[in-house]
């Protein structure tokens, strides 16, 4: 368990750049996207699997999650209105510092003015049963990421990560680095120079194949 968490700083550093600093693939889909504009959040990953138009586990995890934790949710991208205000209202009284869920969720005003912050996949208000309590507090698959209990998740409007325990030093340190390594790119931009210099991509453009981006050197991250 990693032992103290700024999640201030985490969000000013932002979901791209501490992808772009860890070690191993921790970008959640695309498909996760903010509930209601300006919605961000960072805190431990506490995952539940959810039935697909089913909410009777999240209910559970707003009593079994704890003070700080991030919900992260897998309700196989159902299209139906898992969570919304009354649950929002729960789960800030129990201190829990948002949702992230591969399904619908509901009431985005009413979350938006309580600043609960909530990433889905859709917005529904499709209803739903309870009658599967789920999993709780398992490791749950988002494409090719695992989140397990106690990672670091970070959601913002660029996206969703999530860091493994393990990582979490080394993705720190390197997201350090990075910001500190791009305050002087943008420092020598304003001053004038080029971003081609900045990131040395003169020598690796192949002007003579321009359709094949695969011929014009690695992804490497830069902005």
């Amino acid at each position: 368990m990693i032992a103290t968490v700024d999640t201030a700083q985490l969000l000013a550093w932002g979901s791209a750049t501490l992808h772009e600093s860890c070690p191993v693939p921790n970008a959640l889909p695309t498909s996760l996207r903010p509930a209601w504009a300006g919605a961000a959040v960072a805190g431990r990953a506490y995952p539940v699997e959810v039935g697909p138009g089913d909410n009777l586990a999240l209910h559970w995890a707003i009593l079994e999650a704890g003070p700080g934790d991030v919900i992260v949710a897998h309700a196989r991208d159902a299209v139906h209105g898992h969570w919304g205000e009354v649950m929002a209202v729960g789960a800030l009284a129990r201190g829990i510092a948002g949702l992230v869920i591969a399904g619908g969720v509901r009431d985005t005003k009413e979350q938006a003015a309580l600043n609960f912050p909530v990433f889905s996949s859709s917005i529904s208000v499709r209803g739903t049963a309870k009658r599967w309590s789920g999993v709780q507090g398992q490791p749950l698959v988002f494409g090719d990421v695992t989140v397990s209990r106690g990672d670091i998740v970070v959601a913002d409007a660029d996206g969703v990560v999530c860091i493994p325990q393990s990582a979490y030093g080394e993705t720190v340190d390197s997201a350090a680095e990075r910001v500190a390594k791009e305050a002087a790119i943008l420092s020598a931009l304003r001053a004038g120079s080029s971003t081609l210099d900045q990131y040395s991509l003169r020598a690796i453009d192949d002007r003579s194949a321009p359709s094949s981006p695969s011929n014009r050197g690695q992804v490497d991250g830069t902005r």
